[in-house]
């Protein structure tokens, strides 16, 4: 399916990544459901300059309940289901390795937190989408990760742990769903310049980060959304399970 014949779900869209995600699908003229938990002002912003083909929605993608509400909104709406699902949204955490909670000092709190929005979420939105995919035999989810798992530079030790226990889920979910037509992969950054998560980064270390990838430069917002259109566009349709790096060759195994 074309990505112009598409109905995408961006969970966390109307800020930071989500909204460049959002951005890039409709700018190949797919419609895009634009999901927030927080942020209202900036979905319907977000919605009201994409126009018609954009559609804000409220759901804390960690209730299911809530999560089959926002779908329910979606068919009423575009008179169809959703075809693609981005697994964006992020519990609320900050990238500054200077304030991170230590080895000896973390609690499991913040390890439930980050499996609640990473794996629960996923699952949450991938079980809600299923009888829509199923009918009609095709269906893309795109689970958003982290290259932090190869590179652990800095010890995020609950943020990595849920990242990874998403990729095993993207990968069994592939060989479930395979047969119904639906893959499932996931997208992984580095740190992005920037994004809402990304602001208390010291400048030093993005300064580092560039100058060990071949590229000399740390990857965008922009630059991830437009590798996401890969996994939704027709050009994958043999790809599933797979994790796809997007940080400028930082890390290349």
């Amino acid at each position: 399916m074309q990505l112009s014949q598409q109905l995408v779900l961006v969970t966390g869209g109307a800020r930071g990544l989500g909204q460049h995600l959002v951005r890039a699908f409709a700018r190949e003229g797919a419609q895009v459901l634009v999901n927030y938990l927080h942020s209202a002002d900036a979905a319907s912003a977000l919605a009201a300059d994409l126009g018609p083909a954009a559609l804000a929605v409220r759901a804390d993608v960690t209730d299911p309940a809530q999560v089959q509400a926002m779908f329910a909104q979606a068919r009423a709406h575009f008179g169809r289901e959703v075809t693609s699902v981005v697994n964006n949204a992020l519990a609320a955490f900050s990238f500054n390795g200077n304030a991170r909670a230590q080895a000896d000092a973390i609690g499991w709190q913040a390890f439930n937190a980050q499996f609640e929005g990473s794996v629960r979420g996923a699952l949450n939105t991938v079980q809600a989408a299923l009888p829509g995919m199923r009918a009609q035999r095709f269906g893309r989810v795109i689970n958003i990760g982290t290259n932090l798992f190869q590179n652990p530079v800095v010890p995020y030790h609950d943020y990595t742990a849920a990242k990874a226990a998403l990729l095993s889920l993207t990968r069994t979910l592939a060989g479930d769903l395979g047969p119904d037509g639906i893959t499932v992969n996931m997208l992984s950054g580095g740190l992005l310049r920037s994004t809402d998560a990304s602001a208390a980064t010291p400048e030093a270390v993005f300064d580092y980060i560039a100058a060990n990838t071949p590229l000399r430069s740390v990857t965008t917002p922009a630059e991830f959304a437009d590798a996401a259109l890969f996994f939704a566009s027709p050009w994958s349709r043999a790809v599933t399970g797979q994790n796809l790096v997007v940080d400028g060759g930082l890390v290349r195994d």
